[in-house]
């Protein structure tokens, strides 16, 4: 008789399995006990394996320092662009309004430009848009109004009380810009 090596209790001569854990016991012909005949720990192994030599390989395909340039996050607030005096000559803009303070209504958006890359850009596409005749010219700050997404500067023309209204103008405002659509402004 001899004893389960892992939980030490009694086994008869050429007994494989411990009744008592399960255990897998040597059998007299020299192979040690095992946990199970299924190789799951040998597998885990493998894969654990697998995986550290797949980070290390990640690690050193992206340098490891954690990148060189500086990455900016936007956590909430208005997006705000730098504000120049150099963006256009003193009374260029009469003709380009903004949208009143607090009123909500429709227009027709000619173009929607990240703030990102200044006002300069849709103040150009907003003379366009005076050149070509269009009604009530003006560019607004998409991040105050919860009805649009935040961080464009909106191109618009037109302040209708109506999707209809702003809809019956649409045809003559996409003549000067394909991309014209109706948009509902809610401060």
């Amino acid at each position: 008789m001899t004893t389960c090596p892992r939980c030490y209790e009694p086994l008869a001569s050429g007994q494989e399995y411990c009744l008592a854990c399960g255990s897998r016991v040597d059998d007299g012909i020299g192979r040690p006990w095992t946990i199970g005949r299924s190789g799951w720990a040998l597998r885990a192994s493998v894969a654990a394996i697998v995986a550290l030599v797949g980070a290390a390989a990640a690690i050193a395909a992206t340098g490891g320092d954690g990148g060189g340039d500086r990455l900016v996050t936007a956590i909430g607030g208005f997006a705000t662009a730098p504000e120049t005096t150099t963006d256009e000559s003193p009374g260029a803009s009469s003709a380009i309004g903004e949208w009143p303070t607090g009123e909500d209504g429709w227009t027709i958006a000619l173009a929607s430009l990240p703030q990102t890359g200044g006002r300069k850009p849709a103040l150009a596409r907003a003379h366009v848009a005076v050149a070509r005749k269009l009604p009530q010219v003006g560019i607004l700050d998409s991040s105050r109004y919860a009805s649009l997404h935040p961080g464009y500067w909106i191109v618009f023309s037109g302040i209708y009380g109506s999707e209809a209204e702003a809809t019956s103008a649409l045809d003559a405002a996409r003549r000067a810009s394909r991309t014209a659509t109706v948009r509902r402004v809610i401060p």
